[in-house]
């Protein structure tokens, strides 16, 4: 059946748009922040529109047993890898075989810090259903759960920055070549190329295992009848099977629909953010991060009430300009502010920003302890595991870091510990 079309909602979506990129474009400070601007929209509008996130590939396998989600993230991955490869072979000299260009690249340490912090995430992200992207994304559909996530998310940052320099932090337990790590195509001989080759293939490898264990465990669910229904998943794939109608009036508003309306599938979703990740390394010869900027946003909000940014400096071992910087020089929060007017043009252009509203504060209470607990527990895991789902997880395994096959590790650990708590919880206040 065709939605009837909110003409309403469409034109102020399309306003809010062209408005914020307008004011973008007039405001910042540079085209690298106009860039990452429009990579934040492209996230959180792919985010919106497929019902996607990293923190619902674990929580939608505990609590509903589907596992189409964690395997279109496998999928996403492997893309992600095979772009950025083709990135790294294409940037030699063909005669020397020099670099042309130094990339970035995510290839973290494996220690005790990782797997605590990836732990701590995951408990973190059961509690309130995100991760520090994916907030930006809830702040447009459940902005109460998202605000409080946010500002407990950004005093665990800032609470665990102390632990950026310690050594059980920084030290890898295992390193290959130079790294401070294991970079895969280290672990080859012969060419750039082969070497690249390599990396891939062991990355494909490693997600292929996952996606194998994946979907036996969603048949182990289904054998046993705890198999349950995603929402969002059943959405997508019924509007996927609606037929042309036949009376002419009807076509246009399911074209209308077809295009800025339905759902797209996890799969459609996750290889468009591999795209936008591929993007993001071209451009910025780095990765994917957003968990830093929440330190930032938290401490202009305690500043407000006299503290000094020398005095969270001293405390955190960060320079005083990483407090006392505005928040619009950062391009890593310009993407995450982006992600929010992203997800927020995809509610009001497909007409569900009121219908969305209604349900903001449909929450039992407990739940609002458990958002606090979840936002400060996965700030302090970020500081940490030195990242979050983009920067701990997904940036390490596209750069073919061994790093982000131990975070994903820790963090469905975690998240299985979360959801287990979260129950009880739950189960306790209902007695």
């Amino acid at each position: 059946m065709n939605k009837k079309i909110n003409y309403t909602e469409f034109i102020i979506g399309l306003i809010v748009l062209f408005g914020v990129i307008l004011l973008g474009k007039a405001k910042l400070a540079s085209d690298m922040l106009v860039f990452r601007l429009l990579i934040g929209i492209s996230l959180g509008y792919v985010f919106a529109r497929a019902y996607t996130g990293f923190a619902g590939s674990v929580n939608r396998a505990y609590t509903t047993g589907s596992t189409k989600l964690m395997r279109a993230m496998m999928i996403m991955f492997f893309v992600a890898a095979l772009g950025v490869a083709g990135l790294l072979v294409f940037n030699l000299n063909p005669e020397t075989q020099t670099v042309l260009v130094e990339y970035g690249l995510n290839v973290k340490p494996i220690n005790l810090g990782l797997i605590l912090g990836a732990m701590m995430f995951g408990f973190g992200m059961s509690m309130s259903s995100c991760c520090a992207s994916g907030m930006m994304s809830d702040l447009a559909n459940e902005a109460p759960k998202a605000i409080i996530t946010m500002f407990f998310f950004g005093m665990g940052v800032v609470l665990g920055m102390p632990f950026d320099k310690a050594s059980w932090v920084n030290n890898s337990w295992f390193t290959a070549g130079e790294n401070n790590g294991v970079f895969f195509p280290d672990l080859f001989n012969g060419s750039s190329l082969y070497n690249m080759l390599g990396g891939v293939i062991l990355t494909g490898i490693l997600a292929l295992i996952v996606i194998v264990l994946a979907y036996a465990y969603e048949s182990y669910r289904k054998r046993k009848g705890t198999l349950g229904v995603v929402p969002s998943e059943l959405k997508a794939e019924n509007e996927r099977h609606i037929e042309v109608p036949a009376e002419k009036d009807q076509l246009f508003t399911y074209v209308f629909n077809k295009v800025f309306v339905n759902s797209w599938s996890v799969y459609t979703g996750a290889l468009l953010i591999a795209v936008i990740f591929i993007i993001i390394v071209a451009a910025t010869k780095g990765g994917w991060g957003a968990s830093g900027p929440f330190g930032n946003w938290f401490a202009k909000v305690i500043m407000v009430f006299g503290v000094k940014a020398e005095t969270l400096a001293n405390y955190a071992g960060q320079e005083p300009e990483f407090f006392s910087a505005s928040i619009f020089s950062n391009g890593t929060g310009i993407q995450n502010m982006g992600i929010f007017i992203g997800a927020l043009t995809y509610l009001l252009t497909s007409g569900q920003m009121k219908e969305t509203s209604q349900n903001f504060f449909n929450y039992p209470k407990i739940q609002w302890f458990l958002f606090m607990l979840g936002g400060l527990t996965m700030g302090v895991g970020t500081r940490l595991a030195k990242g979050c789902n983009a920067g701990g997880l997904f940036t390490p395994i596209a750069h073919m870091s061994l790093s982000g096959w131990f975070f994903l590790l820790a963090l469905i650990v975690g998240g299985i510990l979360g959801n287990t708590f979260q129950k009880l919880i739950f189960d306790k206040v209902s007695q």
